[in-house]
């Protein structure tokens, strides 16, 4: 089984790219582009440790003839019908052309894939996530499950992000 069995090669511009899950050996440059991103305030910052924890949510957007990793997106599985797409960032040099939503499309399909009928996410980019069905929702209206993690946030009790929610038919979630 090789390192990209799983992975979609698609062309993207001039170039060929591929969409593919993590490795322990991505992990670093996981934590690079989500570091960069939470330093000037665009996401909450991920431990080293959170992200050898939840290695398998990861899907990485990447340049398959150089080979870095430009594009990185979590779908967290929350409960029996309910996952959370987070830790969603692009380097900044990729940013505007259509990484995000390619990596938003992948998790949206992964949730379709394992059954998930509701996907939500915490955000500072309300309006990107409703071009793809997310609606606004009270951060109450969530089940408590998805706070177990949020005591460890250094926002923690003050979290000043948007909760969205968008809902898979039920044709959509096999």
């Amino acid at each position: 089984m090789g390192r990209f069995e799983d992975c979609s090669l698609r062309p993207f511009g001039p170039k060929y790219l591929m969409i593919r899950k993590a490795t322990v050996a991505d992990v670093e440059a996981i934590h690079r582009i989500l570091k960069e991103h939470a330093d000037r305030g665009e996401l909450l910052p991920r431990a080293l440790s959170d992200l050898y924890d939840d290695l398998r949510d990861f899907t990485l957007f990447q340049d398959e003839d150089s080979g870095p990793i430009i594009g990185v997106c979590a779908l967290h599985v929350c409960w029996e019908d309910l996952a959370e797409i987070r830790s969603l960032a692009v380097s900044e040099q990729h940013q505007g052309g259509g990484i995000g939503s390619e990596l938003v499309a992948a998790a949206l399909a992964e949730a379709r894939d394992l059954g998930i009928r509701r996907v939500f996410t915490l955000t500072y980019q309300p309006d990107f996530f409703d071009k793809y069905g997310f609606k606004i929702v009270e951060k109450a209206a969530l089940p408590q499950k998805v706070w177990t993690e949020c005591i460890k946030c250094v926002k923690f009790p003050d979290c000043d992000e948007v909760a969205m929610l968008k809902q898979l038919s039920s044709e959509q979630a096999r």
